[in-house]
């Protein structure tokens, strides 16, 4: 079993809690009659696994719109621009540009770049099918062509009502289409584990220890001094070291537990 000190190690304040404190801590969801405002939206796998997707509201939704209209604009005068020295020719093409960046900008950006267009992207959103699949073609074209019905009257009225009244702040394209636009989930990198030279421990160790030892190189940084030579000790006293060795030992099968070579300096 992990160590309890492993698990948190962080000083709690206040003062402690009554013997029948517990009993009291219910959910709100447990409750009767309770409800949850909760925005997160769940989906099921086959699998059995819940995911839990953050669809985006309007404000960002907007923004990243706006983007991507000053975007397309600049794009249309630049060319434009050079077109216009074409004559008839230009005009065609002016023409057929104009209809690529109206029905096509969206569609390929959502398709062919993980459900972002450079709007969206730069917003942190991606657009999915509601199972939190990418999404496909025949669903982006569409959700694209419904957008024309989203601005009526005018200003976007019709999908800002839509989006204000859904719980997942879907716009009529979105519903029709079956897609959802979500917050993107940032990376998780791992910590970086101090720089020493990667070591095998001098017997083998469970599961649990070795966690017990990549758990202490990864939070090292975060301890004081004195927790930090407290729980080493701890840790090497089966290793037989001595404690002003005890952290840099510990580093190193920590390293040499993930493979990791010490960086050059």
């Amino acid at each position: 079993m992990t160590p309890r000190w492993l698990a948190s190690d962080f000083p709690r304040h206040g003062p402690p809690m009554p013997p029948n404190a517990a009993a009291r801590l219910v959910a709100p969801a447990s409750r009767p009659g309770a409800e949850v405002l909760d925005t997160h939206y769940h989906v099921e796998t086959p699998e059995g696994i819940d995911l839990l997707l953050r669809p985006a509201g309007v404000v960002p939704r907007a923004l990243a719109y706006t983007i991507d209209l000053c975007i397309r604009g600049l794009i249309m005068l630049v060319l434009m621009l050079g077109l216009a020295f074409l004559g008839k020719l230009g005009a065609g093409l002016g023409l057929l540009l104009t209809f690529i960046m109206t029905w096509w900008y969206m569609v390929l950006f959502e398709v062919l770049n993980q459900g972002r267009s450079p709007g969206k992207q730069m917003m942190g959103l991606r657009v999915v099918h509601d199972d939190g699949t990418p999404v496909g073609w025949a669903a982006s074209l569409l959700r694209n062509l419904l957008r024309f019905a989203d601005i009526l009257p005018f200003g976007y009225a019709l999908g800002l009502l839509c989006c204000l009244n859904h719980p997942a702040f879907k716009r009529l394209g979105d519903i029709a289409a079956g897609t959802l636009v979500v917050y993107r989930e940032p990376e998780l990198s791992r910590p970086s584990l101090p720089d020493v030279e990667p070591q095998l421990p001098p017997f083998p160790m469970s599961l649990e220890e070795q966690r017990a030892f990549l758990g202490f190189a990864e939070r090292g940084a975060a301890l004081s001094s004195a927790r930090r030579e407290e729980l080493a000790g701890i840790l090497a006293e089966p290793l037989g070291v001595e404690p002003v060795r005890a952290q840099a030992e510990i580093n190193g099968i920590a390293r040499g537990f993930l493979g990791l070579r010490q960086e050059s300096a």
